[in-house]
């Protein structure tokens, strides 16, 4: 897979979403996602305040950890009228030794289940499809939710660290599917 993205590949079907590769034409949605106060609280702000510098920022992550893994962040859209409502996937980090599964919806999304189901079709993805064999898991000690939806998955907390390269307090959680 070289050359440019332009147009998003579905990747994962559930009953209400749809979870498919970011183009360069989603800055907007991501920039907005980025900066949303619950995202700066719990994942950190990644000081990008411009359209292009998140569609850079999409170039450079989530579209090239699709071609150099096969896996990435998508975009996680309803099914029923195609409304992005946050994105969810998994990310190589050079910190650790399988990929790490992630999410971030938007507040007007929270609490009617679709992180949960998105995550669990990760999950079901890296397992089944992807045939990764550890999959993990990163949040701030702090983030009850997303300690409460680790652990819903399966995954279970393995250690404290401090992660580059900001270095805060993190708490990682491994799941292990050879022991499944």
């Amino acid at each position: 897979m070289s050359g440019a993205v332009t147009e998003s590949m579905i990747v994962i079907e559930t009953p209400r979403l749809r979870l498919r590769t970011f183009t360069p034409e989603d800055a907007p949605f991501y920039l907005a996602l980025i900066n949303e106060p619950s995202w700066i609280a719990n994942i950190g702000d990644r000081n990008i305040h411009t359209v292009d510098a998140a569609r850079a920022a999409l170039e450079a992550g989530p579209i090239a950890q699709f071609r150099e893994h096969g896996y990435c962040f998508y975009i996680i859209e309803r099914r029923s009228d195609g409304v992005a409502m946050g994105m969810g996937g998994m990310i190589r980090r050079d910190s650790l030794p399988g990929p790490d599964i992630g999410y971030a919806m938007l507040p007007a999304y929270w609490g009617q289940g679709y992180a949960w189901e998105a995550t669990a079709a990760i999950v079901r993805h890296a397992r089944h499809t992807l045939r990764i064999p550890t999959l993990y898991g990163i949040t701030s000690p702090q983030n009850q939710a997303s300690i409460n939806l680790l652990n819903k998955l399966g995954l279970r907390f393995e250690r404290f660290s401090r992660l580059p390269p900001a270095g805060k307090d993190t708490n990682i959680y491994r799941k292990d599917f050879r022991q499944d």
